[in-house]
């Protein structure tokens, strides 16, 4: 069954660690020594035998990967040593479809290799493999090793080793602790059979046919099903990604809460999106917990409803302007103003100087009407082409919808994409913006290949609001959770931090001017709550980011390999903080397989 995984995975990469394919022979080389796979496997994360070539290594194959470009499949050690550091398990790469059968008494002979799934630049842990082999069938029909039990006493409550600071951080020389560090004990069950009881979904299947559930029901738990990250020094360590090995057809389309029920078996494999993967040999039965799409209640008449939606890459060709309407209407009760992040120009990703969106955002309008919902009036700025980031040629920016029977928005000529908005003092003391909608700080060099912030002036009930809109710089380069550096190294905050900052300015900007002053920040922050990123935009206390609010297990707005986190926030200025303000993470997407954006809208109600 192909999978994201095994599409994605470098093809100069797999041609360097093999290019031979398999062959199934009578007798076998007898050029090197025969080992068992405990030897090849070692007691760190890589073989004491990396690079030398092994001959007659027993076992019987435990799965068989026939699809995307790592072809081949794992086998087992029938006589375990008692080392619990030890594997008993390793992959063959055979690049082509194997010829061996789960159950077949193998002898492999062939050379050990140490594949990086993404390269060595990912920082990902290594996966130990035997290469170029020559395969011998013993025997058919054979009876499986014991698969060895994932559950929640198991697996340890610590995540990893700190690394060794003479390696960088690496901990892939260290010696294993299978019984004290989570990350050790998968390490440790490497390409050996395993299995898992009945679990809860905690994140839901998605388009490259995978899903993860929880061994720790009670580890971080959300009311709603999914475990929550809420630290970095706090990690899930119960979360695991299951994969299949059958048929695409056959993989459960599960939501968050649901439960895999019974017996879920096969190899743990290690990938290089998510880490540690059971790759079921055999699935268990998909028990339905019938989540349902939460909806915000509407705001009353002298509450100013502000929200946050990510449409995610939204183009006049998707066919998700109706969803994206009903759950703006029906989800979010028609707020009073919408900060969209994602909207693309008129063409999408057609890269041809296009950077104008007015079709998009009136085919939302449309669809919003159509929905019952108000005709909202809207406010953006068209960036410079291709310099704001996202998918080449789409143009992605920020865009103001607001409700004109209900607020109003001031407009203040000036405001341009490389223009930047400043804070000026009315003749009677207030704030007010030099250009509305303006965009903050745009040459600043953290907008680099990045959304520059849109700011607006609003009047509700005859009151001034001021309401920035943000997508900051993305998550991609980032090492994984599951990497090799422990802790893992977050490069991409670098330009969060400094974005955070430019935004943290400019609102004091605001309420130097005007102490009192309304100032609501909001968007795709792409970063936690309790992030670096954060603190930056809450120095001096001008912003509180309001997800803060809410109980810790209801602070979400997305779910990544099975945590359930903080990426879309709304930050508030004090006065609105010392308001009797109500704050709601509004639960329609991120948590279904069936969503229409990886985002969820979240909502603010107060009485400016």
């Amino acid at each position: 069954m192909p999978s994201k995984h095994s599409s994605r995975l470098a093809a100069l990469t797999v041609a360097a660690v093999c290019s031979t394919v398999s062959a199934v022979v009578l007798v076998s080389p007898a050029h090197a020594d025969a080992v068992h796979i405990h030897d090849i496997q070692g007691t760190t994360r890589t073989s004491p035998l990396a690079g030398k070539p092994v001959t007659d290594v027993a076992g019987v194959v435990t799965g068989v990967r026939n699809y995307g470009s790592t072809k081949g499949f794992w086998f087992e050690d029938t006589a375990p040593d008692d080392d619990p550091a030890t594997s008993e398990g390793v992959f063959v790469f055979t690049s082509s479809a194997p010829t061996v059968a789960v159950g077949d008494a193998v002898r492999v002979s062939g050379t050990v290799s140490e594949y990086v799934p993404g390269g060595a630049s990912s920082g990902n842990q290594s996966l130990t493999e035997i290469t170029k082999p020559v395969v011998t069938v013993d025997s058919s029909g054979n009876a499986l090793p014991p698969a060895t039990v994932i559950d929640a006493a198991s697996v340890p409550a610590a995540y990893a080793p700190p690394g060794d600071p003479a390696a960088n951080g690496s901990v892939n020389a260290l010696p294993l602790r299978p019984s004290q560090y989570a990350l050790d004990f998968y390490e440790s069950l490497e390409g050996m059979n395993v299995r898992i009881g009945s679990s809860r979904v905690v994140t839901a299947t998605d388009t490259h046919v995978e899903l993860w559930v929880t061994v720790k029901p009670d580890e971080h738990p959300a009311p709603r099903g999914g475990t929550v990250y809420g630290s970095y020094d706090s990690q899930n360590t119960g979360r695991l990604q299951i994969q299949s090995l059958g048929a695409a057809a056959g993989f459960p389309t599960a939501n968050v809460g649901d439960t895999l029920s019974g017996r879920t078996e096969g190899p743990l494999d290690y990938s290089q999106f998510g880490g540690y993967t059971l790759v079921a040999r055999d699935l268990g039965t998909l028990e339905k917990g019938g989540l349902a799409r939460e909806t915000t209640r509407a705001q009353e008449r002298n509450e100013l409803a502000v929200a946050t939606y990510n449409v995610e890459n939204l183009d006049p060709g998707d066919g998700t302007f109706d969803a994206h309407a009903s759950a703006i209407v029906d989800h979010l009760r028609s707020p009073d103003v919408v900060s969209l992040e994602e909207i693309q120009d008129n063409n999408g990703a057609k890269d041809d100087g296009t950077v104008a969106a007015d079709v998009t955002v009136n085919k939302l309008i449309d669809a919003i009407v159509a929905a019952g919902g108000p005709r909202y009036d809207w406010r953006s700025i068209d960036p410079v082409n291709d310099q704001d980031g996202g998918e080449p040629g789409g143009n992605i920016r920020q865009v103001f919808l607001y409700n004109p029977a209900r607020v109003s928005f001031t407009d203040r000529a000036g405001g341009d994409s490389t223009t930047p908005v400043g804070v000026t003092r009315t003749r009677e003391g207030k704030a007010a913006l030099t250009a509305s909608p303006g965009r903050v700080d745009p040459a600043n060099a953290a907008w680099k290949s990045s959304r520059k912030p849109l700011a607006g002036e609003f009047v509700f009930r005859g009151k001034t609001v001021f309401v920035i809109a943000n997508h900051f710089a993305s998550k991609g380069g980032d090492q994984a959770l599951t990497a090799q550096f422990q802790p893992p190294a977050r490069s991409s905050e670098t330009q969060r931090h400094a974005q955070a900052s430019a935004v943290n300015g400019f609102v004091k900007d605001i309420l130097k001017t005007q102490k009192n002053a309304d100032v609501v920040t909001l968007g795709d922050i792409n970063d936690f709550e309790f992030s670096g990123t954060a603190q930056r935009l809450e120095d001096g206390d001008v912003l509180w980011s309001a997800i803060k609010s809410l109980p810790k297990g209801e602070r979400y707005t997305y779910d990544y390999q099975g945590n359930s986190q903080v990426l879309d926030q709304i930050l508030i200025s004090p006065s609105i903080r010392r308001s009797d303000f109500a704050y709601d993470s509004v639960h329609i997407n991120s948590e279904f397989s069936d969503q229409i954006s990886d985002h969820d809208p979240q909502v603010l109600r107060f009485r400016p």
